[in-house]
């Protein structure tokens, strides 16, 4: 799916040099800095300019922050930038599917998966993820307390267990749930901590228990793919159809490989909507001004009903309060890759190898780019009276051929979520401040309590 921003505010393109960052130490570079906090050391980096030279540990770094050149990384990859290995604790809980493959292996397997997650595919989805929300919302009642993050966490479970498996057996849910919890957690700390410079043959307690969550992981997707193969009918659920995709040659994906796409739109479809949904609701309730007029378009545009994949295109504020929740918050908050041989960004050459870093959650709160960057402005994406968005200033899901496959899934699934809920329910967060934390996702870094009001 495209960003759905306006031209570039700049008309003339802008000149770049690298500057140098802030000094690092022998060997381990900024790897320091970096790991106590990613989202400030890259707010750091900004401050210097924005094509910033670092080291993580050993390896050549420049951070990027201007639009045009992250529109050249993203557009570029492939052509001149390597995915990067991201880390062992990565590699075992994601394997070798379409968001970490390279070269011939990547353009088959995403000719593959993506007939599985186009539009009209999502359609069909569409119903599980609003009957999915109406279960929950038909437990709730007004004055109970809830904890978001626990909520938002099952629900999102259930809808991926049912769209993507096409089962609805609670055990399915709770033991991926389990462990792509721990898979979360341990790939965050391994990537900004010392883990991320050792050899993948050093063994670590973190190790260790990415490989157990893993292990669970391939079980349960090894019991659902056995079941589909037994059961011989066919199922409109995203699993069925990536068993009986073939490519070009005639050959289909194997059972590693089936296991791999599982587990990455599984992540897709569930970590990141339930992390977005979140931050939505922290955000609409120090903002009672958009709030209200969140609930008016749901009122207005559904009435008593509950919404369906047509009431999508037209519940345009509640697109924009995702996609506002989703530049202040981005649950994918950095993109890397490696420069190949004569790689350029900004007419500036990136030698070989130089790892290439730009990070949503700075370039996103950007004042050149987006006025008054702080506020929470769902209208700033009005069509016809919003903020004119450099392209690539907003970049959620990436862009260019390695852009997310599961986007249009995604925001469909937390669109229709918020509607579900918001048309029903304010959800009064707790007062204080939640900070992010960056693992796999951009997670809250406590639980998020609030009670139910009724509407």
């Amino acid at each position: 799916m495209s960003t759905e921003t306006g031209p570039a505010i700049d008309a003339e393109p802008r000149s770049h040099r690298i500057v140098p960052g802030p000094k690092g130490l022998p060997f381990l570079g900024n790897l320091p800095q970096f790991g106590k906090n990613p989202l400030a050391f890259f707010e750091r980096l900004r401050s210097h300019g924005d094509m910033v030279g670092w080291r993580f540990g050993p390896n050549s770094c420049v951070y990027i922050a201007d639009p045009d050149c992250i529109g050249e990384l993203l557009t570029e990859t492939e052509r001149s930038f390597d995915q990067p290995s991201l880390g062992i604790a990565f590699r075992t809980v994601m394997g070798n599917g379409v968001v970490v493959a390279r070269g011939t292996d990547w353009r088959r397997k995403r000719s593959l998966v993506q007939p599985s997650v186009r539009p009209k595919q999502v359609r069909s989805y569409a119903a599980t993820m609003a009957s999915s929300t109406v279960e929950l919302a038909d437990t709730w009642s007004g004055g109970e307390r809830i904890d978001i993050k626990r909520e938002m966490a099952a629900l999102t479970q259930r809808i991926a267990v049912r769209t993507i498996f096409g089962v609805d057996t609670a055990a399915d849910a709770e033991a991926m749930g389990r462990a792509m919890d721990v898979a979360q957690q341990e790939i965050g700390k391994e990537f900004a901590g010392i883990g991320a410079l050792l050899p993948d043959w050093v063994p670590t307690p973190g190790r260790a228990r990415i490989k157990k969550a893993a292990a669970v992981i391939d079980a349960e997707v090894g019991r659902v793919v056995a079941r589909h193969r037994d059961g011989g009918d066919e199922r409109p659920d995203l699993l069925s159809r990536l068993l009986t995709a073939v490519d070009e040659t005639g050959e289909r994906l194997t059972d590693r490989e089936i296991r791999d796409e599982t587990v990455t739109l599984y992540i897709g479809g569930h970590e990141t909507t339930s992390s977005t949904l979140v931050w939505a609701w922290y955000l609409l309730a120090r903002n009672p001004r958009v709030r209200a007029a969140l609930a008016e378009e749901l009122d207005r545009v559904l009435g008593d009903r509950e919404p369906g994949f047509d009431d999508y295109a037209r519940l345009t504020y509640t697109q924009s309060v995702v996609k506002e929740t989703l530049r202040l918050y981005p649950t994918i908050w950095l993109v890397t890759g490696v420069a190949k041989e004569g790689a350029r960004i900004g007419g500036v050459p990136m030698p070989e190898g130089t790892r290439v870093w730009t990070s949503q959650w700075v370039t996103q709160r950007d004042a050149r780019w987006f006025p008054r960057p702080e506020e929470f402005r769902p209208e700033r994406w009005d069509p016809e009276a919003g903020d004119s968005i450099a392209e690539y200033a907003w970049f959620p899901f990436g862009g260019g051929p390695r852009v997310c496959l599961g986007t249009r899934f995604a925001m469909v699934e937390a669109v229709l979520i918020l509607a579900v809920l918001a048309r029903r329910f304010e959800l009064d967060v707790d007062p204080g401040v939640i900070e992010p934390v960056p693992s796999l996702t951009l997670q809250p870094d406590r639980d998020v309590m609030a009670t139910v009001r009724t509407r």
